[in-house]
């Protein structure tokens, strides 16, 4: 196992504490294996002994019949009969009522809890009714691309963050694709199986969707617009012209059943002067860049999207909560704020002209505050200040501490 610290450090950090940690992230994003990664410290570090550390797979077919009763009496009967018991509930949504099970084990026994979930369902009123102000939520993401350096590291030569950064756009994040040196047809065999799996378990099946053309038409729309702004009814519109029907509110469900099962992210657009949130002509970004070429296929004039993919999510990572910025005459990529702090990010392949550069610049220079402002782009120059403005090449901001 190639170590995560990013995520494992901090839920190490709510060990022997009365919280239930839940993580959650896309399919295959990695959570079972820092499961396994926490299971491990417990052991070596904590010296835990095994017979005190539990651990479920739900997703088996061994539990498909039983009932949250029966899983219920089944984990009682193997709690330690003194001292601390550590119970691995991974892909805990299969079972119906998990809540409930999770409660009365954390309330009347001496347990600590983690569990995973592959669906966003996990984080909804159930969770508030049941364990309010007893549970940490751990986003999970695909590999960063820090991480996927680390990775390729191990079973292949690395080449310089730029020349990677290439790499890392065509191929992804999921790190069954980093394993070893897998070619890129290879990768996006894997990463067609991980979205085929979703669509069909998380979504389909879960929400028992019967047009199934229908959603993947959606999917083929949002996939080709990555990083445009567009509506409900942009969908039926374009849904329209291929002779099919669909009102806004069913696009709308279908859009919110691909966030669920973290396919997709929507960004809202914020208004810099109003000091709102607008709720119409939104973005959304996949959960990661090389499901779109696994499924649509490679496409290099696209990578101009891919780039502000992969720095939405990487803001994402570091905690903070992103926004389009709608300013008068235009949009700032992203508006991303973190507790006090705020950071203005403009995102372009390249600076090829003057229009460009004032484009890129002056609306970030119009910003009447003094928070960090960067535009990132890939040319080969990118580095320096403009009046005040951090200008940085996308790999070195992406592998950057200062933010």
């Amino acid at each position: 196992m190639i170590n995560r610290p990013m995520y494992v450090d901090k839920i190490m950090a709510y060990v022997d504490t009365p919280f239930v940690k839940i993580l959650t992230g896309v399919r295959r994003c990695g959570k079972s294996t820092i499961l396994k990664m926490i299971m491990q410290k417990l052991k070596d570090e904590y010296k835990v002994p095994c017979e005190r550390i539990l651990s479920y797979r739900f997703d088996s077919m061994e539990y498909e019949d039983m009932t949250a009763k029966q899983i219920f009496t089944e984990l009682k009967s193997r709690l330690a009969a003194d001292g601390k018991t550590y119970l691995f509930l991974d892909e805990v949504q299969e079972i119906t009522g998990w809540e409930k099970i999770v409660n009365t084990l954390s309330s009347d026994y001496d347990v600590d809890i983690y569990v995973t979930g592959s669906n966003s369902r996990m984080m909804s009123s159930e969770i508030s009714t049941y364990l309010t102000g007893r549970y940490i939520s751990f986003r999970i993401y695909t590999l960063s691309f820090g991480e996927y350096l680390t990775f390729k590291a191990n079973y292949g030569a690395v080449l310089s963050p730029k020349e990677e950064l290439n790499n890392y756009i065509r191929l992804g994040g999921f790190p069954a694709t980093h394993l070893q040196g897998y070619s890129q047809e290879e990768i996006y065999t894997i990463v067609r199986d991980i979205y085929n799996s979703t669509i069909f378990s998380d979504i389909v099946k879960r929400n028992q969707v019967r047009k199934i053309d229908q959603l993947e038409r959606i999917v083929k729309f949002t996939f080709n617009n990555v990083g445009n702004t567009f509506s409900a009814k942009s969908i039926s519109d374009y849904l329209k012209s291929e002779n099919r029907t669909l009102d806004n509110e069913t696009v709308y469900g279908y859009l919110e059943k691909l966030e669920r099962a973290y396919i997709l992210h929507r960004c809202s657009r914020y208004d810099l002067q109003g000091k709102e949130v607008l709720k119409t002509q939104e973005k959304f970004y996949l959960a990661d860049t090389a499901l779109r070429y696994s499924v649509l296929g490679y496409n290099s004039d696209t990578v101009a999207a891919s780039l502000e993919n992969v720095v939405y999510l990487e803001l994402c990572r570091r905690g903070y909560t992103v926004h389009i910025g709608k300013v008068t005459g235009g949009e700032i990529d992203f508006v991303a704020t973190r507790q006090n702090e705020k950071i203005y990010v403009q995102v372009t392949q390249e600076i090829d002209s003057e229009k460009t550069e004032r484009r890129e610049y002056d609306r970030l220079l119009n910003i009447p505050d003094n928070y960090p402002k960067y535009v990132l782009s890939t040319d080969d120059f990118a580095g320096g200040n403009y009046k005040g403005i951090k200008t940085m090449h996308v790999a070195d901001f992406l592998l950057s501490t200062e933010y």
